[in-house]
């Protein structure tokens, strides 16, 4: 496993912050942590790349433990709201930090040329970053984490400040290094970039996991039932009721949510022993948003997903 945690703790004088997270994330993928702001993400990643030392549990990066060296040196890291010094050119930020991540010189050197290739800021080397837009910002910023060539890249909130022509800038940069054979560990609330890109998923909120899985496995469990009754009367709309408490009814038409696919026979079937004329029963695979949203909502009552 690329990352691996066992009830892993940060919390500040035992409040906020994340407690007993269980994570198996395997390489080559793109991972996405999701959660509202204060949910307890950037608290995580910050204690996987080893800035926080955990109040409890245990964690390792490819089979290293969290803070240690040896995945220090295999991790690379785009902190949230970073600013660079913007006097220096792009050339001269990336070889800076290639400096401070001992690297030796003559590597940044042959590595520079390739990375501005790769987040596409060839030509803009000798530019002051003070002279690039956010966009380039970003870019630059991955660039920075990438000079290493570290096997697992960290993401906090890499496309928040973004216009839709820079998300999508950094989307294909992130689709490029998963093709290199890189893991993604990207921490966002912007869920259609998530479903966009990531093969697996985990929603945080309250600093717990609530829920985690592949987003095929997650959105086949969340499934949106459009129904038309013709003979639709309080008995059957009370049962419905029970299956879903937030559908939406109108006139003879009712949107539900149900848990899986496999429950839809079993609804026509109640439906009609109620007397119900069901002349439509439309499925449609549930979204991210609405998982989100339900897991959020529902999270001060649900049983949180510990190890």
């Amino acid at each position: 496993m690329v990352i691996e945690t066992y009830n892993l703790t940060k919390q500040y004088n035992g409040k906020g912050g994340c407690k007993e997270i269980c994570l198996s994330i395997k390489e080559r993928q793109i991972f996405g942590l999701l959660g509202p702001n204060g949910a307890g993400k950037s608290t995580l990643v910050k204690t996987l790349v080893g800035l926080l030392y955990p109040t409890s549990g245990q964690g390792w990066i490819f089979g290293y433990p969290l803070g240690s060296i040896e995945a220090k040196k295999k991790i690379g890291y785009l902190p949230e709201n970073f600013r660079y010094y913007e006097w220096l050119t792009g050339y001269d930020l990336l070889y800076y930090h290639g400096c401070l991540a001992g690297m030796d010189k003559d590597v940044i050197k042959k590595r520079i040329p390739f990375v501005f290739e790769l987040v596409g800021l060839e030509g803009k080397e000798r530019e002051k970053v003070k002279t690039y837009s956010k966009g380039m910002q970003q870019r630059i910023g991955i660039g920075c984490a990438l000079l290493a060539d570290p096997d697992l890249l960290f993401l906090d909130e890499p496309t928040s400040a973004l216009d839709p022509i820079g998300r999508k800038e950094v989307r294909d940069i992130i689709l490029r290094l998963k093709d290199q054979g890189k893991t993604i560990f990207l921490n966002s609330h912007l869920l259609n970039e998530v479903e966009m890109i990531c093969d697996e998923v985990a929603i945080i909120n309250k600093g717990s996991i609530l829920v985690k899985g592949t987003l095929e496995q997650l959105l086949a469990e969340n499934i949106k039932v459009l129904l038309r009754i013709d003979n639709l009367n309080p008995t059957i709309l009370e049962f419905l009721q029970t299956v879903d408490k937030n559908l939406k009814k109108n006139g003879n038409k009712v949107i539900l949510t149900i848990g899986r696919r496999e429950q839809l026979p079993w609804l026509a079937k109640e439906i009609i022993q109620l007397g119900g004329l069901l002349s439509e029963l439309r499925p449609s695979g549930g979204s991210l948003e609405d998982l989100f949203i339900n897991m959020v909502r529902e999270s001060g009552d649900l049983n949180v997903d510990h190890c």
